[in-house]
């Protein structure tokens, strides 16, 4: 890891996530496996080392993916929108209904993310002719000009982000990731009770 990027991940680890001994690698999730482990020998905090992970990876990158999208006014959720449209194809073009889909939120969260957008000029809506309550949202040409730079410095910031990783090591991890992403929805599955 490049020396400039250490520096830049001690300055933004919350203090929720402590630095221990200056070192961003051994911090309040190594401490907290280690506590457990010292107060109750009888329990595995094991799994606590992956997700606590996990959470501060997220909260980091999160937290430089707002950096990154802040020059082009856009938040992330924002960004996500046009991006949907954006790699959608021509004419990027969505209903609300499967931008919500494909996005994973309600039809309300993107009326609401819509506003915005059409409000500066990204988007514009359009409604069916035959069916008013069916709302497209279409890419302007400012929004395909914001969305295609905002993605050249996007993607720019993950490969950045990675680049303590070797390309195999990366493909491991999303593997091992989406692996986990499977269990998870299994684990969900089996927690909803069959009707």
């Amino acid at each position: 890891m490049a020396r400039s990027t250490k520096a830049r991940l001690r300055r933004s680890v919350s203090p929720e996530t402590p630095v221990v001994d200056g070192d961003p690698g051994s911090d309040a999730v190594d401490q907290a496996v280690e506590q457990w482990q010292r107060e109750r020998p009888d329990l595995d905090p094991s799994a606590m080392t992956i997700f606590g992970r996990i959470a501060r990876v997220f909260a980091l990158s999160r937290r430089e993916q707002a950096r990154v999208h802040e020059p082009f006014g856009l938040t992330h959720a924002a960004f996500d929108l046009l991006a949907n449209l954006r790699r959608s194809g021509r004419p990027h073009r969505k209903t609300a209904s499967a931008l919500a889909k494909s996005s994973m939120i309600s039809t309300g969260g993107v009326t609401f993310r819509m506003d915005g957008l059409e409000d500066s000029g990204l988007i514009r809506r359009i409604r069916d002719s035959k069916d008013r309550r069916v709302v497209t949202a279409e890419l302007t040409d400012h929004g395909m000009k914001t969305i295609d730079e905002a993605i050249e410095r996007h993607l720019e910031l993950f490969q950045d982000m990675l680049a303590g990783l070797s390309t195999t090591e990366q493909q491991q991890l999303a593997t091992l990731l989406t692996k986990l992403e499977s269990s998870i929805a299994d684990h969900l599955q089996r927690q909803t009770p069959a009707e």
